[in-house]
């Protein structure tokens, strides 16, 4: 069986050692992925001097090829966002543009290096939004060669108006426990399905689509 990492990018915008909700809920994401035999790391983004910028280093001290490493090392990846304004936090927002700089990278036969990792989204927040911040995130993963398993998100939202924090509020494991082991479960699967059959080679591809036929 293929041995298997993950790595939680948590997006809060606050820095350690203050609380964080996204912290929280991933780690508890990291802790299913352990009952799946995955072991990972989390790193808190705002903690490290990740510059804006679209590729792989930003040079002058950038943070982000230290994340890069990690996150190449792993099978799995797993963003973890507070939902601000209904949206992604900036952090967030900032990571997936760095991840635009993926679709320049490829392997020896013309693969995405994203190609084969598994992506997941766990997601907190006070107000509504949820959906929404989980299809803006998985949308930019995907597009940038990652693959999203089936229930692939877990998140928990506070009533509006309200200042109950996921911190404050666990555990929850009829709710977002269930979807938080649901989402470890079918990552683990899939990516170790990813690691014992790749996807093909564009070349491939190309061949398996066959010559092309003038219209009668």
């Amino acid at each position: 069986m293929a041995s298997i990492r993950a790595v939680v990018l948590n997006c809060t915008l606050k820095r350690s050692p203050a609380p964080s909700s996204a912290e929280v809920l991933g780690r508890e994401v990291l802790d299913a992925l352990a009952g799946q035999g995955v072991a990972g790391d989390l790193v808190r983004v705002v903690d490290h001097d990740v510059r804006f910028g679209v590729s792989t280093d930003e040079g002058d001290g950038d943070g982000w090829p230290a994340i890069r490493s990690k996150l190449m090392a792993a099978q799995i990846l797993v963003i973890a966002t507070p939902i601000w304004l209904g949206q992604p936090s900036a952090a967030c927002k900032m990571v997936l543009e760095r991840l635009d700089a993926e679709l320049s990278e490829t392997d020896a036969e013309g693969r995405l290096l994203t190609y084969g990792k598994v992506a997941g989204v766990a997601v907190v927040g006070n107000e509504d939004g949820a959906h929404h911040t989980i299809g803006e995130v998985q949308q930019a993963l995907n597009e940038v060669g990652f693959t999203c398993p089936a229930a692939g998100a877990t998140y928990w939202v506070g009533e509006a108006l309200h200042k109950v924090d996921y911190i404050d509020a666990r555990p929850k494991p009829d709710t977002t426990g269930r979807t938080t082991k649901a989402l470890a479960l079918n990552s683990a699967h899939l990516a170790r399905l990813l690691a014992e059959q790749p996807y093909p080679p564009p070349d491939a591809r190309d061949a398996a689509v066959g010559p092309s036929r003038e219209p009668a």
